[in-house]
């Protein structure tokens, strides 16, 4: 592992920060094949694990706000990769749906995001991948 410089603060903040960028930016390269954002993958994942849900739905299992995801979810559905139904029971209500586009790859892409997982830490023993994860989950989950 690198060593900081001495003038670096010792942070959370800054370490949470830079952790963040590290994380994006290699998932953001393991996605450019496909045309695809985080954001735009993390929506997708969520949809093959919650199929025909709402953009409330979605965002709350997501904690990601109306307005953050109304966008993407238009941008996926122009790109082709969800379909908008509306609800069979009220339609003021859209349901979400992958479309074939994205379910031929379903494997493929999730295979990416957990190859990304495990190249993020791989420095890091079993023992600390598990205390990690469960810290940071910690982290947003106390509100």
């Amino acid at each position: 592992m690198n060593s900081l410089p001495k003038n670096i603060p010792d942070c959370v903040f800054f370490f949470l920060a830079k952790a963040h960028q590290k994380a994006h930016g290699l998932l953001k390269k393991k996605l450019v094949p496909y045309g695809l954002t985080n954001m735009q993958h993390l929506i997708l994942e969520g949809l093959w694990y919650h199929e025909g849900a709402t953009a409330a739905e979605l965002g709350k299992l997501l904690i990601l706000d109306k307005a953050t995801l109304s966008g993407i979810i238009d941008r996926l559905d122009d790109a082709g990769w969800i379909k908008k139904r509306l609800d069979k029971n009220d339609k003021r209500v859209f349901r979400l749906y992958t479309s074939d586009k994205a379910n031929e790859i379903e494997d493929e892409l999730i295979g990416v995001r957990k190859k990304g997982n495990d190249l993020l830490l791989t420095d890091f023993s079993l023992e600390e991948k598990i205390l990690f994860k469960r810290l940071l989950r910690s982290l947003f989950l106390e509100d």
